[in-house]
């Protein structure tokens, strides 16, 4: 018996198949342990068979294997696909589908020692304890050591196991990252609306369906029925939500109606807690998969439901090798299960929207909130105005005066700024100095409650300067407000409000969120300031007042998605308020009220945006109507970097010669951040009229053999910088 190997090394020079002799008791998808070059490395075996072309003397043997295969076959299908549709090595791919714990073996099962009915023993008379054990034994089955020997004592149980009356036996335990989150609630009845919502990606024939919902419609109601009904069939469902701020929120949910059955998978977990959660899921323990991007790969068999809340969320894009999007994963793995794919959204990204118009999405709308509750009204507040009127404040005069009657009246107030930390920058008013990351090429952003400067690329961390390193002047100015000078302002116009921040800084740890948004649930706060965390996906009833405070922010990054983007974001944010009986409201602050993409978000208009935009990209030819294709070359010396995107430009260029009409762009330049992480970045920027050509890209970007530097292809990436 002969299995194919791939070693567990990601480098184009060893991915490729290995045969190894091995016995009957090894098979596909198991973790080997085999000799490879002068050491052992692991290894997945992708198949088994009888012969082998290899000759007997080079022939080596598997050492060791798991007990189980740890990829399934499914798994085994979609690895060959995606290495094969992004060309990186097959080893980088199949560790997606594991939890590093698992490859890195820093993570064991944890077990507890249970006591069971041993030999027919009798106790001494006056042994109450030991009787008082068997009986309890007898009538209760196995039963926790430590439970044991609080209710009767250690010496009555060690007694009755020397005697051999009762035997010790060890118990995995899983351990639960969420224990007591989401009490078992019976159903809620759909509405009408959302009964014909339900019905109708029921009814149709097509893999992917596109439900529509303004926020508060109710989406999440159908999500969950659709997933009784296929638990019920005895499937498995796999639910893919954006930010890891809403999976504890989500999966309190899916308790509340599916109690253990749902498994959580992210990177806020422990390695133990992940591990279990995987093992769980894995061997059937849990049926339904939630977590965000990563849980698209969850071990989960016959698969009857995939949900992507959120959709639009650029989230779901992968940033690391392989840089695949979690769509293009869940559309694969519904066709091979024959499975419905629900993406839902208020917002749906363009290109979506376009492709359920089309026809080619089955699409679903629910145009009005549960029970006709109205949308929240949005105010347009014109900074300019403010400006001229002397106030330097982050605050409006209308949103001073909608927060001051909103305290007033006991309700709750959200207020968002797409920016952590006290400013933007700190500058010397005498020189202009301002201070850069030693790592990247960015300014630092000021935290205040540390009085440090940080890098929000690298992270690294610096002491606030007591003098300008430039003219020694000690007159330092800050500025672009973050959150944290959002707090600051607001706990002094509002001395007895209670607030809360909710952004990176104060979300670390897998307790983070669900700590800020429980508190704020129950009502322990007044005011929730926070970034895009506190954008999309929460219900909180007594928020009747949302403030978007710089609704400018990404409105003229030059991007072609920085308007829909920022109409999303709008449009998400402002869902948050008037979500029960009271009547929301929204303060949009602005510096170009006049606007069209604001215009539409205040009037919930996605119809409006969506016509517009789509008209503007097809004369402009940006995708969906072309793709844009960026190869990013970054390494730790310049130099080095320069000359591995120069012989990948060469090789591309040879592509665009001899077909230059399938491009509407080609140029090769610095990225528009040069240095991040103290690697240097240079591209190779297209777009392309006709993507036909893009599997010659893949093809001329794997020949470039750089060991120092790393080449990779981005596709419609959610960051030009």
């Amino acid at each position: 018996m002969y299995a194919e190997v791939i070693v567990d090394i990601a480098h184009s020079d060893v991915d490729k198949i290995f045969d190894y002799a091995c016995g009957e008791e090894i098979s596909a998808g198991m973790r080997v342990a085999v000799p490879f070059g002068r050491g052992v490395t692991t290894g997945f075996v992708m198949r088994t068979k009888e012969k082998t072309d290899v000759p007997t003397e080079k022939l080596k043997s598997v050492l060791r294997a798991d007990e189980t295969p740890a990829l399934t076959e499914e798994a085994l299908q979609l690895a060959d696909r995606i290495a094969l549709r992004y060309r990186v090595p097959m080893a980088l791919v199949l560790r997606l589908f594991l939890p590093a714990e698992m490859r890195t073996g820093k993570v064991s099962e944890k077990t507890h020692t249970v006591y069971v009915l041993g030999d027919d023993y009798t106790p001494a008379p006056r042994a109450q304890k030991q009787w008082q054990i068997l009986s309890f034994l007898k009538e209760n089955g196995e039963t926790a050591g430590t439970v044991l020997k609080e209710m009767f004592g250690a010496a009555a149980l060690k007694a009755l196991e020397a005697a051999g009356a009762v035997k010790a036996e060890a118990r995995r335990i899983f351990r639960d990252p969420y224990r007591g989150i989401g009490k078992l609630q019976p159903p809620k009845i759909l509405t009408p609306a959302q009964r014909a919502a339900l019905d109708a990606i029921e009814g149709t024939e097509k893999t992917v369906t596109l439900l529509h919902g303004v926020t508060g419609s109710g989406k999440t109601e159908i999500y969950l029925d659709l997933i009784a009904d296929r638990l019920a069939k005895g499937q498995t469902a796999i639910f893919l939500v954006p930010e890891i701020s809403l999976t504890p929120q989500m999966l309190s949910q899916l308790r509340a109606r599916f109690g253990e059955r749902a498994a959580i998978l992210h990177s806020g977990l422990s390695a133990g807690e992940r591990f279990d959660e995987w093992e769980r899921l894995r061997v059937g323990g849990a049926r339904i998969a939630i977590g965000a991007r990563s849980a698209v790969f969850a071990p989960v068999s016959d698969v009857g439901i995939i949900v992507i809340d959120e959709e639009h969320d650029g989230s779901y894009s992968s940033e690391s090798a392989p840089r695949y999007n979690t769509f293009d994963i869940a559309y694969l793995r519904a066709r091979y299960h024959k499975c419905k794919l629900v993406l839902g959204s208020a917002t749906p990204s363009v290109e979506t929207y376009r492709r359920a118009k089309d026809g080619e999405f089955a699409l679903v709308e629910l145009p009005d909130r549960i029970n006709a509750r109205p949308m929240p009204k949005v105010c347009i507040a014109d900074m300019r105005r403010e400006v001229r009127r002397g106030n330097a404040t982050a605050f409006s005069s209308m949103l001073r005066e909608k927060l001051a009657s909103c305290l007033a009246e006991g309700n709750q107030a959200i207020l968002f700024l797409n920016r952590r930390g006290f400013a933007q920058t700190a500058i010397c008013r005498d020189c202009g100095y301002v201070a850069k990351c030693k790592n990247c090429d960015v300014a630092l952003t000021y935290h205040s409650d540390e009085n440090r400067l940080k890098c929000h690329y690298c992270e690294a961390r610096y002491k606030m300067p007591s003098a300008c390193p430039e003219c020694g002047g000690h007159r330092f100015g800050y500025v672009g407000m973050g959150t944290q000078r959002i707090v600051h302002d607001l706990q002094k116009l509002y001395p007895s409000a209670r607030i809360l921040r909710m952004d990176v800084d104060t979300t670390r740890g897998k307790e983070g969120h669900l700590r800020i948004l429980k508190q704020f649930s129950e009502h322990n706060a007044d005011i929730l300031v926070g970034t895009q965390m506190v954008a999309k996906g929460h219900d909180f009833p007594s928020v009747t007042l949302v403030g978007i405070l710089d609704a400018d922010m990404g409105l003229h990054i030059p991007d072609y998605r920085s308007g829909e983007r920022t109409f999303q974001l709008v449009t998400q944010v402002a869902g948050r308020s008037g979500r029960a009986q009271a009547p929301g409201e929204v303060v949009l602050q602005t510096y170009s009220p006049e606007n069209y993409i604001l215009r539409f978000a205040a009037s919930y208009d996605y119809a409006g945006f969506y016509a517009h935009e789509i008209a503007m990209r097809e004369a402009m030819m940006f995708p969906p109507f072309s793709k844009i294709v960026r190869v990013l070359a970054t390494g730790d010396d310049e130099k080095e970097t320069l000359a591995a995107l120069k012989e990948t430009f060469e090789e591309l260029q040879k592509i665009y010669v001899k077909a230059p009409e399938k491009f509407l762009f080609f140029n090769k330049m610095h990225a528009p951040i040069k240095r991040i992480r103290n690697k240097f970045r240079y591209q190779v920027l297209m777009r392309l009229k006709d993507p036909s050509v893009l599997k010659e890209i893949y093809a001329a970007v794997a020949a470039v053999k750089q060991r120092d530097v790393l080449v990779y292809i981005e596709e419609n990436p959610e960051s030009l910088s």
